[in-house]
C-alpha cells in the first residue's frame, strides 16, 4: 500500500526538496503551506495534496490533516518543518518577537505532532521525524532565539520519543548545519535592531563578518531531503541524523569534549 507523509511548510526549502523527493519515490504527500493559492511546481504532481496550513492554528492544522485523510486514507509519516529565524542581539529582540519565534518553531510543532498522534496511535504506528538543526546542540550568539527554540525542539522530542515508544510511534531529529535555501536570507530581513546598543556595536560588526564564513559550505535542501527520506525508510531506531560537513564537525566538538572544553573553544571562536 502506498505511505503517505504530511510535511509543514512545504512552499520553500527543505520542506519543498522533502515533498517532491518523497513524491518522486511513490509517495503520498500531503503538503501543508501558508499560501497555497501562489504554489504552482507542487501542484503538478499527481500524488501531492496541497493543503492551507498555519501550525500556530489547531483549527488550520485538522482541517490540513482531515483533507489529507479524507484523500489517501492514512498517514505513516509526520514531517514538522515549517519554522523560521529570529536573528538579533537578545536585547534588541521584543517579547512580542520572542513569543512569535517560540509560537512557530516550538508551539507550533507541538501543535501538529498533538494532532497526528490520536491517528497514529489508532493506526498502532508512526513516525514523526522533526527538522531541527545543529544549532539546537550549539549555542550561537546573535542568533540566541532561533538557537533556543531548536534547543527546546530537541528537548522535546527526546522526551516524548520515550512516551511514543509504547505506542509504536518513533520520533526522529534531521540535524543540518547551514543549509543552500532562503531561510537565512529571510531571517536576515527580520533581524532585530537597537540603535541604542551602541555597546555591542564593535563585537557585533566583528561577529558578522565571521558569521558569513559559516555560510561559506551551504548543505542543498535536496540533501536534506534524502537524509529525512532515510529516516523515514530505514527501520532503524535512530534518533539523531547529522546533516552537512559543518554540522558534522560542530557537533563531533561537542560530543569528543567536555562541556567546559567546548565552552572556552566556543568562547574563544565568538569573541572574534
Amino acid at each position: 500500500m502506498t505511505k503517505t507523509i504530511f510535511i509543514t511548510g512545504t512552499s520553500t526549502g527543505i520542506g519543498r526538496a522533502c515533498a517532491i523527493l518523497f513524491a518522486e519515490n511513490g509517495w503520498n504527500v500531503i503538503a501543508g503551506m501558508r499560501t497555497p493559492q501562489k504554489e504552482e511546481t507542487l501542484t503538478t504532481y499527481k500524488s501531492i495534496l496541497i493543503a492551507q496550513l498555519d501550525i500556530t492554528n489547531p483549527e488550520s492544522i485538522e482541517r490540513a490533516m482531515t483533507k489529507g485523510i479524507e484523500q489517501f486514507g492514512k498517514m505513516d509519516v509526520l514531517v514538522n518543518n515549517a519554522a523560521f529565524g529570529q536573528y538579533g542581539l537578545f536585547e534588541a529582540i521584543s517579547t512580542e518577537q520572542i513569543r512569535q519565534q517560540f509560537e512557530v518553531n516550538v508551539f507550533g510543532t507541538m501543535n501538529v505532532t498533538r494532532a497526528v498522534l490520536p491517528h497514529f496511535r489508532k493506526n498502532k504506528e508512526g513516525i514523526i521525524i522533526n527538522i531541527s538543526s545543529a544549532g539546537g546542540r550549539i549555542g550561537i550568539p546573535v542568533i540566541s532565539l532561533y538557537i533556543s527554540s531548536k534547543f527546546a525542539m530537541e528537548g522535546f522530542s527526546e522526551a516524548v520519543s520515550y512516551e511514543l515508544a509504547s505506542q509504536n510511534i518513533k520520533v526522529k531529529l534531521i540535524e543540518p548545519g547551514g543549509v543552500d535555501t532562503a531561510f537565512h536570507a529571510t531571517s536576515k530581513e527580520k533581524y532585530a535592531i537597537d540603535k541604542s546598543l551602541t555597546d555591542y556595536q564593535s563585537y557585533t560588526e566583528r561577529f558578522a563578518k565571521k558569521f558569513e564564513t559559516m555560510y561559506d559550505n551551504l548543505t542543498s535542501a535536496e540533501t536534506v531531503a534524502q537524509e529525512t527520506f532515510k529516516a523515514a525508510t530505514d527501520n532503524s531506531n535512530q534518533f539523531r541524523y547529522v546533516v552537512g560537513e559543518d554540522a558534522k564537525g560542530w557537533i563531533q566538538l561537542r560530543t569528543s569534549k567536555t562541556d567546559q572544553e567546548f565552552t572556552e573553544l566556543m568562547r574563544a571562536s565568538f569573541e572574534v
